[in-house]
């Protein structure tokens, strides 16, 4: 096993760091992202946002001059300089408190709350906990815990997975299930929508010839968000009240992947998955809905 190769005591000198955005809720970006999941009608002002879709709002502006060399802003300002390469979106938990009505001026106020290391199959793993609220008219509309891996290149990683030792299967049987062809168009029009440069996302040289992977990856945040669509599609006059996600190994632009629902007796919870060609997981979700706060 390998040792810890970062100053983890240094690191988590970034612990309790702040950073406060505002942002319009514009309806333009709201009609794209519709497009871009391929829905026919688009929200409208005066609505709410559906969820997860408040990650197209809140750009970090950063000069091009202050890009690294994965695309992603240089490390060392908000978030720590942790000097593994590799950085992922390994999941969240997201609890969605009030409407955030699309027009409406809003405040996003950011905080790390925990930065943390471990040698894990492929070396050393730092782990950054970044907690968001966002907030219109001094309402507090969603609360998230974003959870960032940061890990070594010095080994390819396995197609089936970005941590795990061995794929994970996905679950056998599923109520809902929905086929995505991802191709260079949606991912490219994911990242414009989120000003998001990581370059395994559109560079197909940068990822397959530095990073070692087979295809572009299709972003954790696309995933996620398709995964709520589909309890929408579903169950469209369910109100999502929570939607806890885990990424478990990466999903390419080579081949299709499918989004799959369970919900249980009740319809109060929606277990979620989405699984690449070969049954394998790359993530799972789960999606409680309103009624369940009532018992």
């Amino acid at each position: 096993m390998k040792s810890m190769s970062f100053d983890l005591e240094l690191m988590q000198q970034w612990l309790g760091r702040q950073q406060v955005l505002t942002d319009i809720i514009h309806v333009t970006p709201t009609a794209a992202l519709a497009a871009t999941l391929d829905h026919t009608t688009a929200p409208q002002t005066g609505s709410a946002l559906p969820p997860l879709w408040h990650w197209i709002y809140f750009w970090n502006h950063c000069r091009e001059s202050e890009i690294g060399a994965d695309g992603h802003p240089q490390r060392g300002g908000f978030l720590p300089p942790i000097p593994l390469p590799r950085r992922m979106w390994a999941g969240g938990h997201l609890t969605f408190s009030a409407p955030l009505p699309i027009g409406a001026a809003a405040t996003r106020t950011s905080k790390i709350t925990s930065i943390t290391g471990k040698n894990g199959h492929s070396g050393p793993l730092a782990f950054v906990t970044v907690r968001h609220e966002i907030a219109a008219d001094g309402v507090i509309a969603i609360t998230e815990e974003h959870d960032i891996v940061y890990r070594n290149m010095s080994q390819p990683l396995p197609q089936s997975g970005a941590i795990a030792a061995a794929p994970k299967m996905a679950p056998s049987t599923a109520l809902w299930r929905r086929s995505v062809t991802p191709d260079p168009v949606l991912l490219f029009r994911y990242s414009a929508l989120t000003f998001n440069g990581h370059r395994i996302h559109y560079d197909r040289s940068y990822v397959t010839g530095v990073e070692g992977y087979p295809g572009l990856i299709v972003h954790g945040p696309l995933i996620a968000t398709l995964l709520a669509d589909l309890v929408r599609h579903h169950l469209p006059d369910a109100h999502l009240v929570e939607f806890n996600f885990r990424a478990v190994g990466p999903l390419f632009d080579i081949e299709p992947f499918t989004l799959c629902g369970q919900p249980d007796a009740s319809g109060r919870s929606v277990q979620l998955w989405a699984q690449n060609g070969r049954g394998e997981l790359a993530m799972q979700a789960e999606a409680k809905l309103a009624a369940l706060l009532n018992d």
